[in-house]
């Protein structure tokens, strides 16, 4: 599939140019920095140094001093403690820290992750029922609960106190707990608004020990559930948790918890360097495994695991769950292409919805990315659970989804979710109207733009300037993530040096030259349709990130294709 090539608007030269000036670095480094909000000196050594120091003071979140009052409470008079999460990477890991911290110096105190199937997401009455019948008199919800409006007064009135701690977006109306933390309340004046769930969970840890006078560093050792957690659910990687990420990462790296040591000699990586792309599909999806095939409480049983040889013992069990739900995603991802690929109705729609009763609920979702990726159009995978109908939705870039989704409410029992990805419940007789309705929303709204890819570059760069002091300063920018992603740089009529060749099925593998620079070793994911143009001996451009390549204990730069080009614009 071709893609549309963007390239980004310049900064302001005079901004950038002073602090190229000041820094003595490339202008294009300058540039990222710019664009990235860096303006000054002192942003950039900011940006470049983080510091734990430089964390926000917990108690400028709203309900922050109540939240602690009523934990020091309960703790002192020795009530039960319920720590409840979703069951995704956020919300186990936030709840493995909670209750790892806590255990120390409080014993009543028990975890509770709900059932996916038996329950579904968020706040669930069977769980506040268990809460009830075991004697627990506080619930600390953690990367759920700011919409669970009946939830908790259901709680209020079994005597059962709810700290909320979420980063989701409140509704018109919060749940009349005893606390709620969340950056996103609209009267909380919390400096940066993007934590993840398990961001809420440390930040609340943090806030216990600064009031305690305790050592700061108890709250730190959880640092690389931290990482593992911005990094699996998507959040931006900017501000606090840019912070966060830096130092989870090198604790990751270092001297990670015996759970997730578990799970990295599971993984495949050869260097055994974790960066944030490395948790999204390595250490993310066995974490998320174990709540989409069994019981997600699997996985907190792993995180707050003590010794290596208990944690194996989980990760293993959970690496074969994992492997159960690759098995699942395969089938139902070939499944849900011969459906497309035998229907000249289904390829020529604007959208993608499918539907078959017995596809695992598990993982609909990751198979919805999946045929997004490969169409590149709004997708939905329904299939039946529990009586109903359950779907995952996902979207392409600038097509709001949830808008989409709003249009076809009535034939819904529920939906919620954000502009690119949501979820949603009807009954199976509205499956054919909502496929039809859906189809209709989405060929009135969408424009051909949308339908096409697109590779957003950063800049264009002349390969001469990239050195090693240009990439030692490109490293400096890491985490990448979300908002602050690994750029994409232009460079334009290249060529090959020898021939390329291919890698595997369909992936491209060259060395490069422009003009006077020198020679780069590429690798091109997927691009093996233009290896007889690179061969012919034809300039052409090429986007591309720029890495280090590991091999035999060698390193060496090497630029990562993402699009070759030959009509020169």
């Amino acid at each position: 599939m071709q893609k549309r090539w963007v390239l980004k608007s310049k900064t302001d030269v005079k901004i950038t140019n002073k602090l190229r000036d000041e820094l003595n670095i490339n202008a294009v480094l300058a540039e990222l920095l710019v664009s990235r909000g860096v303006e000054t000196f002192d942003e950039a050594k900011q940006f470049f140094r983080p510091q734990l120091a430089d964390l926000h003071d917990p108690f400028l979140m709203k309900d922050m001093e109540k939240a602690i009052s009523r934990i020091i409470q309960a703790i002192g008079n020795k009530e039960k403690i319920l720590i409840y999460g979703d069951y995704d990477v956020d919300g186990t890991t936030a709840v493995a820290v909670v209750y790892s911290f806590f255990r120390d110096f409080h014993s009543q105190l028990e975890f509770y992750i709900p059932d996916r199937y038996a329950e579904g997401y968020g706040i669930s009455t069977q769980g506040i029922d268990y809460a009830a019948a075991n004697g627990f008199t506080l619930i600390i919800a953690l990367d759920c609960g700011i919409k669970a409006i009946d939830k908790v007064d259901y709680a209020n009135s079994k005597g059962i106190d709810f700290i909320i701690g979420d980063h989701h977006l409140p509704g018109d109306q919060l749940p009349k707990a005893h606390a709620v933390l969340d950056p996103k309340r609209a009267d909380c004046h919390y400096p940066y608004k993007e934590l993840s769930g398990c961001g809420i969970g440390f930040k609340i840890i943090q806030a216990f020990i600064l009031t305690n006078g305790m050592d700061i560093n108890a709250c730190y050792q959880f640092l690389d559930l931290v990482a593992v957690s911005i990094a699996s659910d998507i959040v931006p990687i900017t501000g606090e948790n840019r912070i966060l990420s830096h130092f989870g990462l090198i604790k990751l790296n270092t001297n990670p918890c015996v759970g997730l040591k578990a799970l990295i000699d599971l993984s495949n990586n050869r260097t055994k360097i974790f960066t944030v792309n490395d948790i999204v599909f390595q250490i993310g999806p066995r974490i998320n495994a174990a709540g989409r095939i069994d019981h997600a409480k699997d996985a907190v049983k792993l995180l707050i695991s003590k010794s290596l040889q208990e944690a194996k013992d989980f990760s293993s069990s959970i690496d074969d769950q994992n492997n159960v739900r690759k098995d699942f995603d395969l089938k139902i991802t070939e499944e849900a292409l011969a459906l497309i690929e035998d229907s000249v109705v289904l390829k020529s729609r604007k959208s993608t919805v499918l539907y078959k009763s017995d596809w695992h609920k598990g993982v609909i979702g990751i198979v919805a990315s999946r045929l997004t990726e490969k169409y590149y159009r709004p997708t939905i995978i329904l299939t039946e659970t529990n009586g109903h109908i359950a779907g995952s939705c996902r979207s392409v870039i600038g097509f709001d989804l949830y808008e989409a989704l709003s249009e076809c409410a009535d034939l819904l029992e529920q939906f919620g979710g954000h502009k690119y990805a949501a979820g949603l419940t009807m009954s199976l007789e509205n499956v054919t109207l909502f496929q039809d309705r859906f189809e209709e929303v989405v060929a009135r709204r969408i424009s051909p733009e949308m339908l096409t890819q697109e590779i957003l570059i950063d800049a264009k760069l002349h390969l001469k300037e990239v050195d090693a002091r240009f990439f030692r300063i490109l490293q400096q920018f890491e985490p990448f993530g979300p908002q602050n992603e690994a750029p994409i740089f232009l460079s334009k009529k290249v060529s090959a040096v020898g021939q390329a060749f291919l890698v595997g099925t369909n992936h491209l593998k060259m060395t490069v030259v422009q003009e006077d620079s020198a020679s780069f070793d590429c690798i091109g994911f997927g691009l093996a349709e233009h290896i007889a143009h690179i061969n012919s001996g034809q300039n052409f451009d090429i986007c591309y990130s720029i890495e280090e390549n590991v091999w035999r204990n060698k390193r060496n730069l090497q630029l990562n294709i993402k699009g070759i080009r030959y009509e020169f614009l």
